[in-house]
């Protein structure tokens, strides 16, 4: 059984940056981030493959947010620059155990999920 531990999440004013870790117990394949905001459904965010560590973006973050994984430590993490309000959400690391699956954007396929961790940003 696969377990994500995000951490990093917080207050920060517009413009900012934050880093999310998603440290992972058991074996992994390709992970990503998602967020939820109040009231809407979960967006995906990021993914890397566990084969190339290639990556694919939202088109909201594109340009913003970095995706990079340490696979010596199982851990997987997100910079996130030049913040803005409509970024505020809880952001959830997710894990895919279907090893033929090497970007995945759909929450339906990630198997795992962290609690989330919260991030707000202020204007």
């Amino acid at each position: 059984q696969v377990q994500l531990l995000e951490s990093g999440g917080g207050l920060v004013q517009a413009g900012g940056s934050l880093r999310l870790s998603c440290a992972a117990s058991g074996r992994t394949f390709s992970m990503g981030w998602f967020r939820q905001a109040p009231g809407k459904e979960r967006e995906f965010v990021a993914t890397i493959s566990w084969i190339d560590s290639s990556t694919d973006y939202g088109d909201s973050v594109k340009g913003r947010f970095t995706i990079s994984r340490a696979n010596a430590k199982n851990t997987v993490y997100l910079k996130m620059n030049s913040l803005n309000p409509e970024d505020t959400a809880l952001y959830y690391c997710a894990a895919a155990g279907n090893p033929l699956l090497f970007r995945p954007r759909g929450v339906r396929e990630h198997d795992y999920w962290g609690q989330g961790t919260q991030v707000t940003v202020s204007s």
